[in-house]
């Protein structure tokens, strides 16, 4: 990419994505910063970017996005997916529609905004998608299941698709952040499903630490995107980026042996205590 791009952007309220929308606006590209809500991103029109309001739950809203900014831009070199959220709350004690909001949004939010753009970039033969997936992707931990088996799906349709779409000039970027500080803890902490009933009621305390676990000294989004950018700017940009604090710790524990990985994790969640 380069600084004439024009870049479209999910999720763009708060934390990484808003971030991302300033950090390439800085850089000379023309950003179209996107959110569900439009009071969410209404002064963004004011920092030398565009808007536009865009559900990738609805795919209607997908289809109006992306025509609007066809509309004005003519184009889209740049597409990255970072709208997504995380469900907190042990397995048991998640609903079905829980759990499929979660893959809605996460998933085939991403796929569904991806596969409306993706005609365009073949048909100019270049282009890149920037997935934003997570190392929760990668390491596994109680009490965040449905996110991280979400951004498994991530990761994995990136790797699909990375290939599939080379052969048109795309590229296809998978990022993995360790713990960046955005309101991503806040609104993980609004999301925690633990009924008055729960087996789990007991460890309630590190049901919430989970929920705020990336908010512990975490890097700060403005020095994550900077790195981040810096790299997509390169003229051979890596497949998979990890940055920011434990983003290759993690994926190190994950390697680990299942009973000692299974021990850590029923230890630091403290599981232990429900024998």
């Amino acid at each position: 990419m380069d600084k004439n791009s024009v870049v479209l952007i999910s999720g763009c309220s708060s934390g990484i994505g808003l971030a991302l929308a300033r950090e390439f606006t800085s850089r000379g590209c023309r950003v179209f910063a996107t959110a569900r809500r439009p009071e969410a991103i209404a002064k963004l029109g004011q920092e030398a970017m565009e808007t536009a309001i865009l559900d990738v739950t609805d795919t209607r809203s997908i289809d109006a996005c992306v025509a609007d900014v066809m509309a004005r831009a003519g184009r889209i070199d740049v597409l990255v997916n970072n709208a997504g959220y995380a469900l907190i709350g042990p397995m048991i004690d998640l609903s079905i529609e829980d759990l499929r909001r979660q893959f809605e949004t996460n998933v085939i939010g991403l796929m569904a905004l991806t596969k409306a753009v993706a005609p365009f970039m073949i048909r100019k033969r270049s282009g890149l998608v920037v997935n934003m997936a997570s190392v929760s992707g990668v390491c596994a931990t109680p009490f965040a299941g449905a996110y991280c088996a979400s951004k498994a799906a991530v990761n994995l349709l990136s790797t699909s698709l990375r290939i599939e779409l080379a052969p048109f000039g795309i590229g296809v970027v998978t990022v993995q952040p360790g713990a960046i500080r955005s309101s991503f803890g806040k609104a993980a902490g609004d999301s925690i499903r633990l009924g008055d009933e729960s087996f789990y009621k007991p460890v309630a305390a590190y049901v919430q630490a989970r929920a705020t676990a990336s908010q512990e000294n975490p890097t700060s989004a403005e020095e994550f995107v900077k790195k981040l950018v810096d790299k997509l700017f390169l003229k051979k940009i890596p497949k998979v980026i990890r940055l920011g604090r434990q983003s290759t710790s993690l994926p190190l524990v994950a390697h680990l042996p299942l009973g000692p990985f299974d021990g850590l994790m029923s230890k630091t969640f403290g599981l232990r205590t429900l024998k």
